[in-house]
């Protein structure tokens, strides 16, 4: 019999087909070929080709020239630009205000061939520390709301090269995916006075059904009402609200934790395309507080990580109504992801 399971953070139903069930062997794959490392602008000696540096880490000392581990540049497409102002105006029963923001692209290692999961446990840490930098860099810009950082691994999950890369977008308004998950944190608080992450992960650390690692600091699991099939969730497991407050040690173990979790998701699809996201808490130091609004983001928020393997599509179904159609049941997906070995 099928299920109609209620995400309570993004108060949204989910469709757990379970009479379509699919095994990770089930799915078709879309391939590309690899990129051309000569001709891929973000190959090491290739640095001319890509817009002006923004930061990098560095073993060799340089200015914009070879000699990086990590690299930040601008978007040479941007999709919100970083020169001018708002100027929020109506137009009739409509709001329309400037593209305003920040593109960045992330440049996570100088190999072309050798994925998040194919780096040593240092070089990802390098990377969560150049995510927590610009995080906090961007969050200096009063123009801004919130800044996401997100990595499209495929061309199916929207990655137009095959160099390993994250992206940053700095928005001038709080994205509404964002904003619904802040509105359920902060009323559950409002009752409980409880973090709503903290209860669930409580609960499925209990429950242990859909769990596909753990460690002291951090947990993977399969959310409950998961939209696409073997979706996770990543999370401190100590309440934490900003992903920029983590100092060097605790990205060190997130790096390990995020790692294993990739490898597993690899192994177990056959390396799928998938997208990552970061959700961390908006840039409220920096703009003045509604009354009620952030009072209580450090005790009611709880940043974490999305990852979506990119295995079915979305269709009529799913736009016309809001509803997610998953046929593979999340305890299902957590129990082949922990039985994969790494």
């Amino acid at each position: 019999m099928p299920e109609l399971r209620h995400d309570p953070i993004q108060r949204r139903w989910v469709i757990i087909a379970t009479e379509r069930a699919r095994r990770p062997s089930d799915f078709s794959i879309e391939r590309e070929l690899p990129g051309n490392g000569k001709q891929c602008p973000f190959c090491y000696g290739n640095e001319a080709r890509t817009p002006p540096e923004i930061r990098a880490f560095r073993d060799i000392p340089s200015s914009d020239g070879p000699g990086w581990k990590v690299r930040v540049v601008s978007n040479k497409f941007p999709a919100l630009r970083i020169e001018g102002e708002q100027e929020r105006a109506a137009v009739g029963h409509y709001d329309r205000m400037n593209g305003i923001g920040a593109h960045e692209v992330i440049i996570e290692t100088p190999q072309h061939d050798k994925d998040l999961p194919d780096l040593p446990i240092e070089d990802i840490a390098a990377l969560m520390k150049m995510y927590r930098e610009r995080i906090v860099d961007l969050q200096r810009d009063p123009r801004f709301r919130y800044i996401i950082i997100f990595r499209n691994h495929g061309a199916a999950a929207g990655a137009s090269l095959a160099h390993p890369h994250s992206q940053v977008i700095a928005t001038p308004v709080t994205p509404r995916t964002v904003a619904i998950e802040l509105q359920s944190a902060r009323e559950h608080f409002q009752v409980k006075e409880r973090c709503i992450f903290c209860d669930i992960i409580v609960q499925e650390m209990q429950t242990h059904s859909r769990v596909v690692t753990a460690d002291a600091d951090y947990v993977t699991w399969c959310p409950y009402a998961s939209r696409f099939p073997f979706e996770m969730a990543i999370a401190p497991r100590r309440h934490q609200h900003d992903f920029a407050a983590q100092d060097d040690a605790q990205l060190m173990k997130l790096a390990r934790h995020l790692r294993e979790v990739i490898l597993r998701m690899r192994h177990a699809l056959s390396d799928p395309p998938y997208n990552y996201l970061i959700h961390t808490a908006p840039a409220f130091h920096h703009h003045a507080k509604r009354p009620g609004y952030w009072q209580t983001i450090e005790l009611d928020w709880h940043w974490h990580i999305e990852i979506l393997p990119r295995l079915t599509k979305t269709a009529g179904f799913e736009w016309g109504t809001g509803f997610y159609i998953n046929p593979t049941p999340p305890e299902d997906a957590a129990r082949f992801l922990r039985d994969v070995q790494v």
